[in-house]
């Protein structure tokens, strides 16, 4: 009976528990301040210089009170105009656009100059009311990414470009950087001085690897975004694998290479071709003699361990480009990075309206990744035809004009090199200066921001996709002296005249396409 009297108790007792129920329960609401609202619009009435303060701030889209929305545009409106911002101003100025009912009339306004208690901490508040409307629009675009995430029919690879753009976009809104007095700024310069004196002051920033080229620059520099610019079969990527095969093995700083042309075994053979000076033919095909296989054995341990981290995404968007880099930087202290090459990324999740465009918002997003991450960013970037089409060594020589789907690429950059082989054109001589061009490759300095414009000769070695300094040694067979046939006339010449303009170190196939020795399609010149 007593165990009855238990159980009925116990069941009465949990027929009647009160459950408390919590905010989070009973509904969410948006991220929001009113009350901040309604006390920074009525400070923006009363002090006269309270716009200025948070002019940086505060937009009409952050306000969640429509009403405060519409005060806001016209206290904005006013002090474009540099007109007084007070009670009767803002009033007349609504009523000047039709909006003075929608606002809340006269009495609304007289209403928000009353609650304010203080302007000692606008600023504060004006950032605490942005700061609720950021999470108000990671929430809507969470929103809008968990719909689409339920349709089957989306692409969940657009989808995923889609809310990385997204999120890019509310960091880039959010972000604001406040103005710094001079004398840290002072302390900063001095800081990067005495670095620089420790490289004997000829090198501040990280080192190319060609004397000439680092005198003319003094080192790639944060946080610069550097444009190397060529025509196909320039050697662009040989460049900057030699560059970073200089920097990387010889000065052991970190970088990164993002490729969206070539797989990563490809760069590591043009590498392979570069330390070991083994022609690319013979590594893609195996077939080595003894004293390759010696120099093979023995030199490729000079790439093991250096910190050289690559990556073959293709169509590697700038977003995504963003958080590997930052992943980069945090995890393996990466100093540089190099896109090969622009062209070939995309900005997918962004809304443009021509490849013009998209190609402007990738450049200024390098541009902004740089800054960010406060280190260099070279990016390869291919030419127009309009080289092509001009005559002699100095119509061949490349412009800034000649910078492919984008005048904002030249804008955007803080130096602007182009790769220039004047052999490419059958042009073997400097008429002016008599100086032997085969072999030799011009490095132009066409834009620098930081610096003086001009251009260094280097020595490019085809058969190994090397580039090197001028005056470093080469085998006698690469000193620029062309085999000739027994009538005397060139092979390479015979070449040129029965299959047109080939490079040396290319071969053409059947269709009319050239190639390089590791068998890679190259356009063919024009």
């Amino acid at each position: 009976m007593a165990e009855s009297s238990k159980n009925n108790t116990r069941k009465r007792s949990s027929s009647t528990t009160i459950i408390k129920v919590g905010a989070n329960e009973m509904g969410k609401l948006p991220p929001q301040a009113p009350e901040l609202e309604d006390s920074v619009l009525g400070a923006l009435m009363l002090e006269k210089d309270a716009y200025g303060t948070v002019a940086d701030l505060l937009r009409p889209e952050v306000f969640y009170k429509d009403q405060n929305r519409l005060v806001f545009e016209a206290i904005r409106a006013l002090a474009a105009k540099d007109e007084p911002i007070d009670l009767l101003s803002v009033g007349e100025k609504l009523r000047s656009q039709g909006t003075l009912d929608k606002a809340g009339g006269v009495v609304y306004l007289s209403d928000l100059t009353r609650r304010v208690a203080s302007t000692a901490h606008l600023r504060y508040h004006a950032q605490i009311i942005a700061n609720k409307a950021t999470g108000r629009d990671l929430i809507a675009l969470a929103a809008q990414i968990e719909e689409k995430g339920f349709d089957e029919t989306q692409d969940v690879e657009e989808l995923m470009q889609e809310a990385e753009a997204g999120i890019f976009e509310i960091s880039q809104r959010s972000q604001k950087r406040d103005v710094t007095q001079i004398d840290p700024v002072i302390e900063e310069a001095f800081k990067r001085m005495e670095k620089a004196a420790k490289n004997d002051g000829s090198i501040s920033g990280i080192p190319s690897g060609f004397h000439a080229l680092d005198k003319l620059t003094s080192g790639w520099q944060t946080p610069d975004l550097i444009i190397i610019a060529a025509r196909p079969a320039m050697g662009k990527t040989a460049f900057v694998l030699s560059m970073a095969k200089n920097i990387a093995v010889d000065h052991k700083i970190p970088v990164a290479l993002f490729s969206l042309e070539m797989s990563n075994v490809q760069l590591v053979n043009r590498l392979i071709m570069n330390v070991c000076e083994i022609e690319g033919e013979k590594i893609k095909t195996g077939k080595m003699s003894k004293t390759d296989m010696q120099r093979l054995n023995t030199k490729i341990n000079i790439l093991k361990g250096a910190p050289l981290y690559l990556d073959d995404t293709p169509s590697l968007s700038i977003f995504e480009l963003r958080s590997k880099a930052r992943k980069l930087v945090r995890e393996h202290d990466i100093k540089m990075i190099i896109i090969d090459y622009l062209q070939l990324m995309n900005a997918q999740g962004s809304s443009f309206g021509s490849r013009e465009q998209e190609v402007s918002i990738i450049s200024r997003s390098l541009k902004a990744l740089a800054k960010e991450l406060d280190i260099p960013i070279i990016a390869l970037s291919q030419l127009n035809r309009g080289v092509e089409a001009r005559q002699g060594i100095e119509g061949k020589t490349p412009q800034l004009a000649d910078l492919r789907e984008s005048g904002a690429i030249e804008q955007d950059a803080d130096l602007v090199c182009f790769i220039h082989r004047p052999e490419y054109y059958r042009i073997y001589s400097d008429d002016k200066t008599g100086k032997d061009l085969r072999g030799l490759a011009q490095i132009i300095i066409a834009k620098h921001r930081n610096g003086a414009t001009d251009a260094v000769w280097l020595r490019f070695r085809g058969k190994y996709a090397k580039f090197q300094n001028e005056d470093e040694a080469i085998d006698d067979d690469e000193r620029g002296v062309l085999p000739t046939s027994e009538e005397g006339v060139s092979i390479q010449s015979s070449m040129n005249n029965s299959l047109g303009a080939v490079s040396f170190g290319q071969q053409m196939n059947p269709d009319g396409a050239t190639y390089n020795g590791l068998g890679e399609n190259i356009a063919p010149a024009f």
